[in-house]
């Protein structure tokens, strides 16, 4: 029998996508289709005081122009707007439903017309006027008048105090501009009528039932009424967590002129939508002489909207890593009049662990200590903030692999001393830290006779492999070949599942399969000990196990039935379970991942241009279920960590309030050219508490950290710190 779990499988989703069989959000072919546009405003802050869509009306082809004004009706409660992962407070913004503009690129019109360019261009011709209001937009400037949201943990001892006295000291601001996301796929909607009624919403997310409620609860439509359907997704890093603007006026402009409607953002109206939010990270370290950590201080300021607190854990992550019985942790936040900021990859740590490990790497130089032995001076064994053993915590065999892979023990530790040529070249390290978590889900398999296996969720695969991983745990539970497997995943109809994000939907569908296969082979026993001198008269569920067609007995080889056999003799043909699966908790112990990445750059000394040529992250994930789509998350993230580094920024002209750089020539990401040498290795940990698995996710880990480990290595090479992303030639030869 072939084991499929823990092995290179290709993905099963692969043929459909590189031939064009999968069909995305915008690619869902409907007759009678209408095609909108969205007219975004000018201004960030203010009122429209007069929308004149005469010009676009005239256009033929033309079909309506929807406002504020003659839109139908929405919900007029915020609790209505409020989805499974919007922020905790605030009033959730509500697309074209009043006068307010509260962002520039905010939606307020749409045009429907009968083919995309005649929406596209009428778009063009919507005269808007506003009563205009001043807008603030920088976070800098507003510093001082940040509030404090939350303490991320509890402080410990008096970090203050014990800063003040420590021998050696570290303190700076680390600053990191907003992001956006960048999909390859854009946020789009296609809402097409059914026979009965009812709509079906073809829309591009990370949560189709998170869609669902969301539409349901705006429009007062039962579940019933709309279906959400999101098979693939191109692409969403966190920007598909939360219900976008461009799913309620799909349905808003389908209930007004009762045909189908597919509504398509362009790349700059995506600026217009959530993104990674700016910070300052003030980090301060206090030590012994010999590097041993007495005292951490972390705080971040960071921006969010008007009408919206939005923060995550950016400062709380030393706890996980390392030993210091002197800490302080607080976010703050400033209100700015922008959109509200969003989950992107590893939200948080990216940004806070960023901070984190450069000040590590400060402090490594004041104290004279090479910085992989700094951090393991510092090691903890334990989770500071509650004091409680990790479930596996495998983070010195990380540093160790890394190190070795890496060549780390051949680093000359002053600044500006190796050299390449013309280049100099420097190496830097650093941690990554992220959460291992898992959430409730149901899974729905349907088992044939003839030995195929349909397996069903409502969760998403977002490019991560889920289809894949789905199909590899079902073929070893079920003891089928994968090609007997086919899944269904991203429809609201399917079986309940959480948004698909937090690196959790491996860990939760697994074991969501597995459940579920246990109850079918409870079934498939129960017919198999119905049949006469069934070899199986004795056996009991767990001493069963599906393998090769055969429902066989783990206890002696040779006693077995066909499953054909079984479900033959008990007149079925199919036998059809479902099962919500609900994990354990582990109130006593923390549940981590982590990796140690190790960076080389190559820096041209006149120039100021920085080449990242070789980055090595060695990660502890728990069991791995693909080796091969992990490798592929973990490099993706890596490669992110360099663009956070040296390459992505989202600037705003804060005279207006409006995204200067809103498109992809000029904001800019890695591309082939930025990406040499990548090296993943992953190392074993087994973990037989968090999970009956014991797997962990890989979807966040891979950028934490990495952005840390460049920025290490362009000190080590230049001698110059840039604590400012991205780090530009201009920095440098400033």
């Amino acid at each position: 029998m072939t084991t499929y779990i823990g092995t290179p499988t290709s993905r099963v989703d692969g043929r459909a996508k590189v031939t064009g069989a999968a069909r995305y959000a915008a690619e869902f072919n409907v007759p009678d289709l209408v095609h909108a546009s969205v007219v975004t405003s000018t201004i960030a802050k203010g009122r429209i005081t007069r929308i004149d869509a005469s010009g676009a009306l005239r256009c033929r082809g033309v079909i309506d122009v929807l406002t504020h004004e003659n839109r139908p009706d929405m919900a007029d409660r915020d609790d209505a707007y409020w989805d499974d992962v919007a922020p905790d407070d605030g009033s959730p913004f509500r697309p074209l439903y009043d006068d307010r503009v509260m962002f520039n690129h905010q939606p307020i019109a749409l045009v429907l017309a009968e083919d995309s360019e005649t929406a596209r261009f009428a778009a063009s011709l919507v005269r808007v006027e506003y009563q205009q209001e001043k807008q603030i937009t920088d976070l800098a400037s507003q510093r001082e008048r940040a509030k404090t949201v939350k303490k991320p943990a509890k402080p410990r001892g008096d970090a203050e105090a014990v800063l003040a006295k420590a021998p050696v000291r570290h303190e700076a601001d680390y600053v990191l501009p907003a992001e956006h996301h960048n999909p390859m796929e854009l946020f789009a909607t296609t809402a097409t009528w059914d026979g009965d009624g009812k709509l079906t919403v073809y829309d591009k997310t990370q949560g189709v039932q998170n869609v669902q409620q969301y539409l349901c609860s705006i429009f007062g439509m039962s579940r019933d009424q709309i279906r959400v359907v999101s098979p693939f997704v191109g692409g969403a890093f966190g920007a598909g967590l939360r219900p976008q603007y461009n799913a309620p006026l799909a349905v808003l402009a389908a209930l007004a002129v009762r045909r189908p409607v597919r509504l398509v953002l362009s790349r700059q109206q995506m600026y217009g939508l959530s993104y990674r939010p700016a910070t300052i990270e003030h980090v301060a370290l206090g030590a012994g002489r010999d590097g041993a950590l007495t005292a951490i201080t972390h705080e971040a300021i960071a921006q969010t909207s008007r009408y919206e607190d939005f923060s995550r854990n950016d400062t709380a992550w030393a706890d996980q890593l390392y030993t210091c019985g002197n800490v302080v942790y607080r976010h703050k936040l400033v209100p700015l009049d922008l959109p509200t900021p969003s989950d992107m990859r590893a939200p948080g740590a990216a940004s806070g662990v960023y901070a984190l490990e450069c000040a590590m790497d400060e402090l490594a130089v004041a104290a004279g200590v090479d910085p992989l032995e700094l951090r393991l001076r510092n090691y903890s064994e334990i989770e500071q903030g509650d004091d409680l053993p990790y479930t596996s915590k495998q983070l010195r065999e990380c540093y160790r692999r890394g190190s070795e892979a890496f060549g780390w023990s051949r680093r000359n530790a002053a600044p500006r001393s190796m050299r390449d040529g013309r280049e100099l070249v420097g190496w830097g390290m650093a941690t990554g830290v992220w959460e291992a978590l898992q959430m409730p889900l149901a899974v729905r398999i349907v088992l044939t006779a003839n030995g195929h296996a349909e397996v069903s969720c409502a969760c998403s695969d977002i490019g991560t492999g889920t289809y894949t991983i789905m199909a590899q745990v079902a073929a070893d539970a079920l003891g089928l070949p994968i090609e007997n497997v086919s899944i269904r995943l991203g429809d609201s109809s399917l079986p309940q599942a959480p948004v698909e994000g937090g690196s959790w939907m491996a860990a939760s569908v697994a074991h969501g399969i597995v459940a579920t296969a246990g109850e079918l082979r409870g079934e498939l026993l129960r017919l198999a000990k119905s049949m006469p001198r069934s070899p199986l008269a004795d056996a009991e569920t767990d001493d069963i196990a599906l393998t090769d067609g055969m429902i066989a007995d783990k206890r002696e080889v040779g006693r077995a039935v066909p499953i054909a056999d079984a479900m033959r003799h008990g007149g079925v043909d199919r036998i059809a379970r479902e099962k919500t699966h609900e994990f354990k908790k582990h109130d006593k112990y923390a549940a981590n991942t982590h990796s140690a990445i190790f960076a080389e750059v190559k820096v041209d000394e006149q120039l100021g241009i920085i080449r990242v040529t070789r980055v090595v992250s060695a990660v502890a994930a728990g069991r791995i279920l693909n080796t091969k789509t992990a490798a592929n998350q973990i490099a993706g993230g890596m490669v992110w960590g360099i663009g956070m580094a040296l390459h992505e920024e989202t600037l705003i002209d804060h005279r207006f309030g409006r995204v200067m750089n809103a498109n992809i020539a000029e904001y800019h990401v890695p591309v082939n050219a930025d990406v040499h040498d990548i090296k993943v290795i992953f190392v074993d940990e087994p973990d037989d508490i968090i999970n009956p698995l014991g797997i962990k996710g890989v979807g966040e880990i891979g950028i934490v950290g990495v952005a840390a480990a460049v920025a290490n290595a362009v000190h080590h090479a230049t001698g110059k710190r840039v604590r400012d992303l991205p780090i530009t030639l201009d920095k440098l030869l400033d």
